[in-house]
């Protein structure tokens, strides 16, 4: 039985025990989310409901990870949408959306990957329903942020940043056509 306090019980109920009675198989989910933190602007209003350009839409966002204790990480997805015609500035939201991510006997060379891909793509529906309902709750059609391929974005990351010390190392291949 678990220990009270084990905050990881009722993720893996049908584990395998080992010999010992020691449970070592890998388990990660979600515990809790959350809104951490969101802040709705919408500074020209009344007179922006009068423009009618077509507005040009930034979508930023950040994914923070940090280690709350040995076996819970918070994942925190940062969207910052900013909506702008000519005549000014319709709206500007800002989101800290996070999870609790509960992580038991996972690999090293895993647990990275798991926090900064695998977890944002399990909030991300949940932090776009906030920026939707946030644009709706402005006066505005609710923004429906497309789907992300946070996996694609890691693996990107992570080649870049490989390119990068291999650069700053002096390993770069030649150029074709030089030996």
């Amino acid at each position: 039985m678990a220990d009270e306090g084990d905050v990881l019980t009722d993720l893996n109920l049908d584990s395998a025990a080992t010999g010992n009675g020691a449970d070592n198989q890998p388990v990660a989910g979600i515990l809790s989310q959350y809104v951490k933190d969101l802040s709705v602007e919408n500074p020209n209003s009344p007179a922006c409901y009068q423009w009618q350009s077509a507005p040009n839409i930034d979508l930023q966002f950040n994914i923070a990870a940090q280690q709350i204790n040995e076996e819970v990480h918070e994942v925190e997805l940062k969207v910052r949408v900013s909506a702008k015609v000519d005549e000014g500035d319709l709206y500007l939201i800002e989101l800290a959306y996070a999870g609790l991510i509960g992580l038991r006997n996972m690999p090293d060379e895993h647990v990275h990957a798991f926090l900064y891909a695998e977890a944002p793509r399990l909030l991300f529906p949940f932090a776009r329903r906030v920026i939707a309902d946030a644009t709706r709750d402005l006066g505005f059609q609710p923004l429906m942020v497309d789907p992300i391929d946070f996996n694609g974005l890691y693996l990107a990351q992570l080649q870049r940043r490989a390119d990068e010390e291999a650069a700053a190392a002096g390993d770069t291949p030649p150029p074709m056509g030089q030996a």
